[in-house]
């Protein structure tokens, strides 16, 4: 049976990367979305978030960060 919540898992980056971010010390997630180019959106997302703890609040974010992430995907 499922587990609640967010139950993937990423695969675990190269060790390259893993030194990378740390010396940078930024949030290793954060450190990949940067490098999306959809950061601004993540934290605008994150932040709607945090204010009314109810994703329901924020379509408005989520729809931004994945039409972001979409541009992204279409560019590759």
């Amino acid at each position: 049976m499922a587990r609640p919540g967010h139950a993937w898992s990423r695969p675990r980056a190269g060790k390259e990367e893993e030194e990378e971010e740390e010396e940078e010390g930024e949030d290793p997630l954060d450190a990949r979305i940067a490098r999306t180019g959809c950061l601004e959106q993540h934290r605008e997302l994150q932040h709607c978030m945090e204010r009314h703890r109810d994703w329901r609040q924020c379509q408005a974010q989520l729809r931004a960060f994945g039409a972001c992430m979409e541009r992204r995907e279409q560019r590759e």
